[in-house]
């Protein structure tokens, strides 16, 4: 089975962050647990139309899923997985500057003391 492409999935991560209303919209999910377009526009200061076109490109990124529900209603839901992925790519992109940071330090600290040429 392929590998999945860590990178692209967190830049899709970040690009749903990016936007204030998918955040709020996350949030509520996260504190009130799975909920309709509709509930969420009742809790957020954004239309329902606006809430469905952000919940597609939340799913689309993997971060909430659709539960179809009574009367054709859909619920969504929080899902973690895509998160953890852009979490292990800022972490292993702290650890390359990390280890850059620390080269620099390493040799700043060596020729620190030594007169300056010129």
């Amino acid at each position: 089975m392929p590998q999945p492409d860590i990178e692209a999935i967190a830049e899709q991560v970040f690009v749903a962050l990016a936007d204030p209303s998918r955040r709020a919209i996350l949030a509520a999910l996260a504190s009130g647990g799975p909920a309709t377009a509709t509930d969420l526009a009742g809790q957020l200061p954004i239309t329902r139309q606006a809430v469905a076109k952000h919940l597609a490109l939340l799913a689309e990124a993997g971060l909430v899923t659709a539960e179809p529900g009574e009367r054709r209603r859909v619920r969504y839901r929080l899902s973690s997985a895509p998160m953890r992925v852009a979490q292990q790519f800022l972490a292993a992109l702290a650890r390359d500057w990390d280890g850059q940071l620390g080269a620099l330090k390493d040799h700043l600290d060596q020729h620190a003391g030594k007169p300056q040429e010129g």
